[in-house]
């Protein structure tokens, strides 16, 4: 056990999994959180194993999102949907196919590595089958197959895209890669149920917090709860608090310049669909009317739509920076709205609809889905001022005080380190740093996956969403 205190303000991907970390270790954590649940916020669907779906961003940063899903997927065992993705490139799109291929080998060579280090880490599938490049012909070969009931192979995966896409409207080859899906619902479940076995960690639910401070080596924090105010003292203060981390900056006087961005997916249901399909990212320039479109499949024939356009995932004034006056980007009021106050029904309808058709350009038969509820939704923070960033976790200022800026959720784990080790949290630190992450977290690892889906179901249908969105999708060897 640890004699060190830690406070985190932020129950999101980011402040969720270093709670659980840090509570894993014995440190006494006190995770403060203003919603009813953990983990919400901006919408999660996918791992970011490796980058594959962003062409602008370095293959450094790729293969650091490959080394942190690893270890993301090896400590939320069970919230990912075994599918792959396949990527393609319209006509109409300037990027070649062929411009994808060096990238993918480099990121294959990096898991074999990885792999070879410790065969725990082979958790996306076979390293020798990390990707396939597909032909028009391969794919017209496939027109007509039947599925399995359990697909496995990436051609059994591919038959719902040969027969259901317009193959002449894309550029080849066509890659399908092992990038699982990953379940934001079953990602808060597993948090919950953790840190709710765990004695020495606090969870305040419905808590916002009002002031704090530093005092006689010790952070005072004060936060309404349940009607009255409370306060809690912790050795260290972790901001965890997502698009809103710039406002307890302001609090504690430690400016940080950073962007935040709002971004919305859209739920639907194709219920015509006979499928199970892998996930599909048509690339296209992002921001443009060609922007690239995102089709991730749930159980139940519900989909959840991506498009990166300005009508769709993207808003007008929704990318947004910090100022010399303040820490914390303002976002405009019609976005503030959405976030604290929820969708109106004409604009969900609207841009679902514009979601649905934006996909049925290539994907024509997908026009007989419909909206199926409340848009995934939420504003995402990126440290700096460079808006392609996606690989980053945790920043240290002041004393005893630290931000995690995660920009995708597999960064956190990476973050939870960076504090154990700034802090020295544990007394042995060489000692903690060749522990597995199997060993570091015992009682997060014997939660049970039916445990895990019941209670992350429970969370989406209380939040107004498809049960489907929490239900495992997929099929394992």
């Amino acid at each position: 056990m640890s004699d060190k205190s830690v406070a985190i303000i932020g129950g999101g991907v980011a402040g969720a999994t270093v709670a659980m970390h840090l509570a894993e270790l014995g440190v006494d954590v006190t995770l403060i959180e203003k919603g009813t649940s953990l983990v919400s916020g901006p919408p999660i669907c996918h791992l970011h194993a490796g980058g594959n779906l962003y062409r602008e961003i370095s293959t450094e940063q790729c293969i650091e999102l490959l080394e942190q899903s690893i270890e993301t997927a090896r400590l939320f065992p069970h919230t990912f949907n075994h599918r792959p993705t396949v990527i393609a490139i319209p006509l109409e799109d300037p990027g070649s196919p062929d411009q994808l291929v060096p990238r993918l080998d480099q990121v294959k060579s990096a898991y074999h590595n990885l792999v070879s280090v410790d065969p725990r880490n082979e958790v996306l599938g076979s390293v020798a089958d990390y990707y396939r490049l597909y032909t028009k012909q391969e794919l017209l070969e496939l027109e007509g197959c039947e599925q399995k009931a359990s697909p496995l192979s990436f051609d059994d995966w591919m038959i719902p895209f040969a027969n259901k896409v317009n193959l002449d409207k894309l550029k080849y080859p066509v890659v399908a890669v092992q990038e699982p899906g990953w379940s934001v619902f079953r990602v808060g479940a597993t948090a919950m149920l953790s840190l709710e076995r765990m004695a020495n960690c606090t969870l305040c639910l419905e808590s916002e917090v009002v002031d704090m401070y530093k005092s006689d080596n010790a952070w005072h924090i004060q936060f309404n709860a349940d009607g009255e105010l409370k306060s809690v003292e912790a050795d260290f203060l972790i901001n965890a608090s997502g698009y809103k981390t710039g406002s307890i900056d302001d609090m504690v006087q430690q400016p940080r310049e950073r962007l935040v961005e709002f971004k919305a997916a859209y739920v639907t249901r194709w219920t015509e669909n006979q499928y199970q399909w892998p996930e599909v990212i048509f690339h296209g320039e992002r921001g443009t009317p060609n922007g690239m479109a995102q089709l991730t499949p749930y159980s139940d024939n519900t989909f959840q739509l991506h498009g990166m356009t300005k009508d769709i995932t993207l808003f007008e004034g929704g990318l947004v920076s910090s100022t010399s006056e303040t820490s914390q980007p303002s976002l405009p009021n019609h976005l503030t709205s959405k976030l604290e106050q929820g969708w109106e029904s004409d604009v969900m309808e609207k841009r679902t609809r514009g979601a649905i058709d934006f996909v049925a350009r290539l994907l024509p038969s997908f026009t007989q889905a419909n909206c199926a509820g409340t848009p995934l939704f939420g504003a995402q923070q990126i440290p700096g001022n460079d808006d392609t960033l996606r690989a980053a976790d945790v920043s240290f200022a002041g004393d005893g005080y630290a931000r995690l800026e995660i920009v995708k959720g597999s960064s956190a784990l990476e973050g939870a380190k960076a504090i154990v080790n700034e802090w020295k949290l544990v007394d042995d630190l060489e000692s903690y740093n060749s522990r597995s992450i199997e060993e570091i977290h015992p009682q997060t690892l014997s939660l049970k996956a039916g445990d895990i889906e019941q209670k992350a179901m429970q969370t989406a249908v209380e939040r107004q969403y498809p049960a489907s969105l929490a239900q495992y999708f997929g099929s394992q060897a």
